[in-house]
């Protein structure tokens, strides 16, 4: 056995018998990218991937066309990356089905944030939700900059007739970091809550998400 098959090995042992919590990021991400990449040494490769995004969560959270242009990464092992953060998401999401979202505040912010929290560009997401306030649909209705993403409150409304959903909670990022709501946020909102009164769909709150936590523009009085 190699000394690279052999220190493989260790660590895998070491996480059958005690779990994750006593390893470095760096150490979990070397591993992964062994899977990947069988035939390399990748703790170098794994520190240098923790250097370059600042931390593991904003590594998955990373576009494959940011992943790609670290040097020695490649499709395969960027492709697993992607993957990881695609089951941890979709076990969130999963935790949240048929229960509703109101009472599962703190499911739903963990999962918002977990998506949303180190995008490097803002998105627009909302959630459409059923009478009993159940997740319809959790759909993106834009893209942008990093400190803009475009939404119509006519797509917004639009789409809840389309599926017929009662209600929405809006949400986006900040990739400052900083989840305050500006001037801008509340007008937009404001003004998807007009256009949805007239046509019976609520909007429950709309929720800003930054690296250091969120805030909930309903909490704050501004809805």
């Amino acid at each position: 056995m190699t000394d690279a098959a052999g220190h493989r090995e260790r660590l895998r042992q070491r996480l059958l018998e005690g779990g994750g919590d006593g390893f470095h990021d760096y150490e979990l991400l070397e591993y992964l990218l062994a899977l990947a990449l069988p035939r390399r040494d990748t703790k170098p490769l794994a520190k240098a991937l923790i250097d370059e995004f600042g931390s593991l969560a904003s590594l998955l959270a990373a576009t494959p066309t940011e992943l790609l242009r670290v040097p020695g990464l490649g499709e395969s092992a960027a492709a697993a990356l992607k993957f990881v953060e695609a089951v941890m998401l979709r076990s969130q999401r999963r935790a949240l089905e048929k229960r509703p979202v109101l009472s599962s505040w703190a499911a739903l912010t963990d999962y918002l944030h977990a998506g949303m929290a180190h995008r490097a560009t803002e998105q627009f997401r909302v959630i459409y939700l059923d009478t009993k306030n159940q997740i319809m649909r959790d759909e993106v209705l834009g893209e942008g900059t990093v400190n803009a993403a475009p939404v119509y409150p006519r797509e917004v409304v639009k789409r809840a007739l389309e599926i017929q959903a009662a209600a929405v909670i809006l949400v986006h990022n900040h990739p400052s970091g900083d989840p305050t709501a500006s001037q801008d946020d509340i007008v937009m909102t404001r003004a998807i809550i007009e256009a949805g009164r007239h046509l019976g769909l609520a909007v429950h709150d709309h929720v800003i998400i930054g690296r250091s936590g969120h805030v909930s523009m309903r909490a704050q009085g501004l809805l």
